[in-house]
């Protein structure tokens, strides 16, 4: 695979952050950004969003780019992006080790997994967080990792999103608890295929079979239904995103969705209410137990 560029991500670092309440926290490998309202000590049951960045990106990156900074105060959650680890060669690129596929290229032992959940059970300490609304996201790699915490971390995953990533290829068992997910993929990926490929000769699935997985994880019924159009690419005309639905017959608290942003790119331009869509998508799906 060609090594991922994130220039329009390192750029988005440029960008003035005007977010209230946000400071950094070592959790034991570094600063972790983490952004909570200004009220937050008088709040009750906030929800938790762990944002996770591509390959090469950083937690401050991402979080510039899909905007979710400035959503905390409206919305009223904390957000967390912290940084992966970084190679030891070549640009010394920060990864997460999410599948055989990606990212994890020379074989470091880290354990992302624990990491990210050791990070959420710290905030939990720290925070009055909902447990009911912890969520992961990510893009890319980060969308990888994303999928890999909720069939690890189940039973307290409610919801994920992956951004141009994709799940893990081989057949497995479901995971003890439902968890909802949301897959975002456009159409014209040149880095992680729509249709499925390989990273260096590691196979990865499709947009539509990363989704499918989870359907029948979640016990959803086949075949989806086609929902409303979405506005998520700012360079495309219209509503170019299409939304494909496994959520009848769902074992309580799982669901699936694929949104196809039809011409979209790995790195699209997203739209001014991006992160909003994101946000609020998670924010309608808590955890029932």
């Amino acid at each position: 695979m060609n090594r991922i560029n994130q220039l329009i991500l390192l750029l988005c670092t440029l960008l003035p952050a005007t977010w209230s309440a946000a400071q950094t926290v070592d959790f034991g490998r570094g600063p972790v950004l983490v952004t909570a309202p200004e009220n937050y000590r008088n709040a009750t049951d906030l929800p938790l969003i762990v944002l996770l960045h591509g390959y090469t990106s950083s937690g401050q990156s991402i979080t510039n780019y899909w905007g979710l900074g400035r959503l905390v105060e409206d919305y009223g959650f904390v957000l967390a992006s912290p940084d992966g680890t970084r190679e030891a060669g070549g640009n010394q690129s920060p990864f997460w080790n999410a599948t055989d596929a990606c990212c994890n290229f020379e074989n470091n032992p880290v354990n992302d997994s624990e990491y990210i959940l050791h990070i959420i059970d710290e905030i939990k300490a720290s925070y009055p967080i909902d447990p009911d609304r912890v969520y992961v996201i990510g893009h890319s790699n980060g969308g990888f990792m994303s999928l890999r915490m909720a069939y690890e971390h189940s039973d307290v995953i409610a919801a994920v999103i992956s951004m141009a990533g994709a799940n893990h290829l081989e057949q497995r068992d479901p995971p003890p608890f439902p968890v909802h997910v949301l897959q975002i993929h456009g159409t014209n990926d040149e880095t992680i295929a729509f249709q499925g490929d390989a990273i260096q000769e590691v196979r990865y699935p499709s947009a539509r079979g990363t989704v499918e997985r989870w359907a029948d994880y979640n016990g959803c019924r086949r075949p989806g239904v086609s929902r409303e159009m979405r506005d998520l690419e700012a360079s495309l005309p219209g509503y170019e995103t299409g939304v494909l639905k496994f959520a009848a017959g769902c074992k309580r608290g799982g669901s699936a969705e694929l949104w196809t942003i039809s011409g979209g790119t790995h790195v699209p331009v997203v739209s001014e209410t991006y992160g909003a869509q994101l946000v609020e998508w998670l924010l309608a799906h808590p955890k029932q137990r």
